[in-house]
């Protein structure tokens, strides 16, 4: 009896289409996933950008949240509401905080949920 000499190299058929579909399944969460962090990027940067505002060192809630309803308008932010944005009192001076979660369908059934949470420091207007 001889050995065979022929060894199987590479990946088979059925291999194959293992990786296509493990591709295809990330690529699906990527593209569907994509927006809610490009949307929490906004939410960051609109809220940030109100806390460091001079003028708002000084501003009631009701202003505070005016001014981030202006912006959310501008910047059309979804999944979260200007009147979600807490203005909260700490050690360090009031804070703007937000925390939310952020719900998108995958496919069928099945949702990808992504928690959001965070603090920003507003900005003291000297001499006050």
């Amino acid at each position: 009896m001889q050995a065979s000499s022929k060894r199987q190299r590479g990946m088979g058929w059925f291999g194959l289409m293992l990786v296509f579909a493990a591709i295809g399944f990330l690529a699906i969460v990527v593209i569907k996933v994509g927006p809610l962090y490009l949307n929490h990027m906004t939410v960051v940067r609109v809220v940030s950008n109100v806390a460091d505002d001079p003028e708002m060192g000084n501003a009631n809630a009701q202003q505070i949240r005016s001014a981030l309803q202006r912006r959310w308008d501008i910047d059309y932010i979804e999944q979260i509401e200007a009147r979600d944005i807490k203005v909260k009192r700490s050690a360090l001076g009031r804070m703007l905080a937000y925390d939310y979660e952020a719900r998108v369908k995958l496919f069928y059934n099945i949702y990808v949920v992504v928690h959001f949470k965070d603090e920003h420091l507003m900005r003291n207007v000297p001499g006050t």
